[in-house]
């Protein structure tokens, strides 16, 4: 194997795309941000504290970010993972931080929400990218952070004058700046005729998330905090004045507790597993491109997404020319086979053909945590643990903000605040059923993306 991860055996896309690889282990099915990641001890064998502050449950961007903000207002913190630390969403992502404002129009949320509450919302997502941005220079962590800005392309000619429209709508009510590419133009902004347009959201950015954590867990450990990977929480007790922890190896009274689980939250927490339903996300990424390949696909290296109600998404790679293809997960094979990953690299060829022999050298999965509302929550239970969970696939940016802001609930300071805490946190009528009804609705909203309803 090359020192960039590519092996004589990898499969082309190509290969991929109509199911002929000739050998199904060529393929690295771990993220390619692993690669980059220094080599770490677990913490399974340390012993459980007896007492802490504030105990968190789960390691990933939420369960740092509010770690870090306890420790650094003095509180002492233990996070606890049942896997590695940064096991699921926050090192398997894209590695696309944006606002979060993608998941409805404009209009559309006002219509759900109100004037206001829309434009409060709104207003926060992009105080939610600031926030990162600021984060990672302040904390001066290293994981190749840049205001790439964000091209969404639209499939048919109509999207692009609905996002036209929105973008107007949201430039005036939350005054976020952007700007429209027609298909004229597009290649300014990508090396592919297959779109209709799109727009530019100029402040949106990308980073290196496997770096990202490795930097909030080595600050997080800095400032005192414990992390325990590999020690699953088996039962949350309350007791007089906080929360037993129980874990396999030990024990752990704990006065307040946060739940940050997002896409990996189970049945610990009945009351938040009823409102979480995951669904399967996954990524390909190819070898080194040659450079001029590179720069024609993506000439300005930005983070890129489509208007199709099953989306995929895709970059440039941080630190080499290789492109990162993502979408939802195939439902019907392994995700250590490769017919698991056909169809992206199917889109990705559908887009860029000139990648068919490019090989492909990593392919990966992971959970996003999905509400029935399709916003995220944060606050706290009846039970009385803290919260903050159900991204719906815009993680980066909002695990960051919100584990940073359900801290600040937690030490009831009053910049804790948001526009989403008097917001109801539905259930999914029939919680079970809509967990396994996840593969017929994206089949179906694939069947309506291809005939155009």
């Amino acid at each position: 194997m090359s020192a960039s991860g590519e092996r004589p055996d990898n499969p082309s896309a190509v290969e991929l795309a109509t199911g002929k690889t000739r050998n199904a282990h060529a393929l690295r099915y771990q993220p390619y941000w692993w690669d980059a990641l220094p080599e770490r001890a677990s913490n399974s064998g340390k012993n459980v504290p007896r007492n802490c502050d504030v105990a968190i449950i789960g390691s990933g961007f939420t369960g740092l970010s509010a770690a870090l903000t306890l420790l650094r207002n003095g509180r002492q913190t233990v996070v606890f993972e049942r896997d590695r630390a940064g096991y699921g969403a926050s090192t398997r992502n894209g590695g696309q931080v944006g606002s979060g404002n993608q998941k409805f129009r404009v209009k559309k949320l006002i219509a759900l929400r109100g004037r206001k509450k829309a434009e409060d919302m709104l207003r926060e997502g992009t105080r939610m990218l600031d926030h990162i941005a600021d984060l990672i220079a302040e904390e001066k962590i290293e994981c190749q952070f840049r205001r790439s800005g964000r091209f969404r392309a639209a499939i048919r000619p109509e999207h692009y004058e609905a996002m036209a429209a929105d973008m107007r709508d949201l430039r005036e009510i939350a005054g976020v700046n952007s700007f429209m590419v027609p298909r004229a133009e597009q290649s300014s902004e990508i090396g592919s005729d297959v779109f209709f347009g799109g727009s530019i959201l100029p402040n949106d950015a990308s980073l290196h998330p496997g770096l990202y954590h490795a930097g909030l867990m080595e600050r997080v450990e800095g400032a005192g905090g414990t992390i325990l990977d590999h020690t699953p929480v088996t039962a949350i007790v309350a007791t007089n004045g906080g929360f037993k922890i129980i874990t396999s190896a030990g024990e752990c009274f704990a006065r307040n507790v946060i739940i940050a689980t997002n896409g990996y939250t189970d049945g610990l927490v009945p009351e938040l597993g009823r409102r979480i339903v995951s669904i399967g996300s996954a990524i390909i990424a190819t070898g080194e491109l040659p450079e001029s390949l590179f720069n024609r696909l993506l000439p300005n290296n930005r983070v890129y997404g489509n208007t199709n109600r099953v989306f995929y998404y895709f970059r440039g790679a941080p630190d080499a020319r290789r492109i990162l293809w993502g979408g939802r997960i195939g439902r019907l094979a392994s995700n250590k086979s490769p017919s698991a990953f056909g169809h992206l690299a199917r889109d990705m060829l559908a887009v860029f053909p000139d990648l068919k022999d490019v090989p492909v050298t990593h392919a990966w999965d992971g959970l996003i945590g999905y509400t029935f509302d399709e916003v995220p929550h944060l606050g706290c239970a009846a039970s009385g643990v803290h919260y903050a969970l159900g991204y719906c696939g815009t993680g980066v940016s909002r695990a960051t903000y919100f584990g940073n802001k359900i801290a600040l609930q937690v030490l009831a300071k009053p910049d804790g605040r948001t526009s989403f805490d008097d917001m109801t946190f539905p259930a999914f009528p029939a919680h079970p059923i809509a967990k396994r009804a996840v593969p017929t609705v994206e089949t179906w909203y694939r069947f309506r993306d291809a005939i155009n309803i």
